[in-house]
């Protein structure tokens, strides 16, 4: 599966977790990282940094997926390799 695909993918779920992903450009200054979930006022959230390359965004979408419980939700087997940490 391409890259660009599979993290289409990944969002759809955060987004079916009730995860808000958000893209924006990291100040390097302020900010490490290329990204990652916060809670703000009891609400997820999922920064990624816009100028990361696709798989570092795809890789820190998936450690904020691993913290959830996706037992009643159907996921690619593909997806779920990754998640459990079967791949990559």
């Amino acid at each position: 599966m391409k890259d660009e695909i599979l993290l289409s993918h990944l969002e759809d779920l955060a987004h079916k977790l009730g995860i808000t992903v958000r893209h924006f450009k990291f100040i390097r200054d302020e900010a490490s990282g290329r990204g990652g979930l916060c809670r703000i006022r009891g609400e997820y959230v999922l920064f990624l940094d816009s100028q990361a390359s696709t798989k570092e965004k795809i890789l820190v979408t998936l450690e904020a997926l691993k913290q959830f419980d996706l037992g009643g939700i159907h996921i690619l087997p593909v997806i779920r390799d990754l998640l459990e940490g079967d791949k990559r």
